[in-house]
């Protein structure tokens, strides 16, 4: 079975999504036969590389959340603290993903995906790291366990820039509008970041079912 997981790095839901998925899929029955991959999605294709306003600050915008912004902002850094995630949106500065889409998609070509997502995801939502800029991604990348020469040349050109637009042409043609969101076997999404039990059976159901003819 595969999960492919439909996110954004700037998307505090997702890293939730991601801790509630880790919890789903430990002693999953049938987990070996399990792949997850995590699938491009970008959130704000036009942003800048360079920060400007918080998270917390955009949130707050009349257009956005306007005076419900605190507590929602807190009800989201509750759900991440329960999760063991310190989510700082007063601290997050969103910026463009594209690169740190690419550098993910090179990380699983070297089985370090899902650590170089951890990695970024961390640095974005905990440390306020500018994910855009490339010295912070070859910083981020080493730390994953990457090579950061080839972190540096991947960044320098424009590999696996056509894998992120596959992954969001694909987003739109399985009927992907919001992140996370989880596409089992090339089914229809679902919500990922639901609570970890619900999603064990999800998982358990699409295992156990029968095959098709």
């Amino acid at each position: 079975m595969r999960i492919d997981v439909y996110a954004d790095v700037l998307c505090p839901w997702c890293y939730i999504g991601k801790r509630r998925l880790a919890a789903a899929l430990e002693g999953l029955d049938g987990r070996e036969a399990v792949e997850v991959r995590w699938r491009a999605f970008e959130l704000g294709p036009d942003l800048p590389r360079v920060p400007g306003r918080s998270a917390a600050a955009q949130m707050a915008d009349p257009s956005w959340w306007g005076a419900e912004a605190p507590s929602r902002i807190d009800r989201i850094r509750r759900l991440g603290a329960a999760e063991g995630l310190d989510l700082d949106l007063h601290r997050a500065r969103p910026v463009s993903t594209f690169d740190a889409h690419r550098l993910i998609r090179f990380g699983y070509a070297r089985d370090l995906g899902d650590a170089t997502a951890e990695r970024l995801l961390l640095a974005y939502h905990s440390e306020g790291a500018n994910i855009a800029d490339h010295g912070v991604l070859e910083r981020l990348g080493a730390e994953a366990g990457l090579d950061a020469a080839e972190v540096r040349d991947v960044l320098a050109g424009d590999a696996h820039a056509d894998d992120v637009r596959a992954d969001e042409r694909r987003a739109a043609q399985s009927g992907v509008t919001g992140v996370p969101s989880l596409v089992i076997d090339g089914g229809r999404p679902v919500p990922g970041v639901q609570p970890s039990p619900v999603l064990r059976q999800l998982f358990s159901d699409a295992l156990h079912a029968p095959s098709r003819p």
